[in-house]
């Protein structure tokens, strides 16, 4: 049981160093993962490996004379590593989303030494953007005094999107998966004097916009009034046209019955005098009469 004891505390000893770093970076940035040491000594071999796959991205050895960086299977970090030859520490520039993972550093020499990195890229954050929505506005019953507005980002993810009231939270929506689309509703009075805000976030960063209720919510509301004397001027309009179709209309009827009436080509008549004793004989012969009998 004690051999078993003095074993344990060995490989305890052996294995220093056996624990896990978070580091959170921004797209483009340049993050350094750390050695902790001061300098390399000649029996001691440096190897950075990434991924599940823990494939070899650098190496460095003092006494075989190897110090080089790898582009990793896939080449995604072709140009972009870099070697203290000092320390060893790795330093990957430029860097991007793709490089997001597990990093592992294994030193050798008298004793083993093994840390591990959990390394996250966030893109860069976009300004959030404001816009109104005057068909809101317009349909809700307290049109005349509110002002429906939206804050929305795009192209994002692991983001925290939020509507702020001076100092304090309104609402806010939250988002893990990348490259989507996040809109976030807010309805004010026209007339309100706080302050408001929306800011898009993630863990290392932050974009805030400020909203200018006069600007936007005064030219809602202007877009809205307009709508009723559009329409009636629209309906005049329509109507003075209808009224000039119409008139045309009957103009072009008269001049097509004006037209007719003058290729009418009127007949003189001609009358002929009857033969009145011809026909008074005539009329006389057809007479048939009939026998008169007597009784007596």
């Amino acid at each position: 049981m004690f051999h078993m004891f003095i074993l344990f505390c060995l490989c305890c000893w052996s294995l220093t160093g056996v624990f896990g770093d978070s580091v959170s970076v921004m797209e483009g940035d340049s993050v350094t993962l750390y050695t902790d040491l001061t300098e390399i000594h000649e029996d001691n071999d440096i190897l950075w490996k990434y991924g599940a796959e823990t494939s070899l991205i650098a190496e460095i050895s003092r006494a075989a004379g190897i110090f080089s960086t790898y582009n990793g299977t896939d080449g995604r970090f072709r140009d972009r590593l870099k070697l203290d030859n000092q320390t060893g520490s790795l330093t990957i520039t430029n860097i991007t989303i793709e490089h997001t993972g597990v990093y592992q550093l294994e030193i050798s020499g008298s004793k083993l030494t093994t840390k591990t990195f959990n390394v996250s890229v966030y893109a860069r954050l976009p300004v959030p953007v404001f816009s109104r929505d005057c068909s809101s506005s317009s349909s809700s019953s307290s049109s005349s005094s509110n002002c429906s507005l939206v804050c929305s980002a795009v192209n994002v993810g692991h983001v925290t999107l939020s509507w702020y009231k001076g100092n304090s939270l309104l609402s806010s929506i939250s988002v893990s998966d990348l490259s989507i689309s996040l809109s976030l509703p807010l309805e004010v009075e026209y007339q309100d004097k706080n302050t408001y805000s929306c800011v898009l976030n993630n863990p290392i960063s932050n974009q805030t916009q400020h909203l200018d209720i006069t600007h936007l919510c005064h030219t809602c509301a202007v877009s809205v009034s307009l709508i009723v004397p559009i329409s009636a001027g629209s309906l005049l309009i329509l109507a003075a046209v209808g009224m000039i179709w119409i008139c045309r209309k009957c103009r072009k009827t008269v001049q097509e019955v004006q037209t007719r009436e003058d290729e009418i080509t009127y007949a003189e008549p001609m009358f002929y005098k009857r033969n009145a004793q011809k026909s008074k004989t005539e009329e006389e012969n057809d007479v048939v009469y009939a026998p008169v009998i007597t009784r007596r």
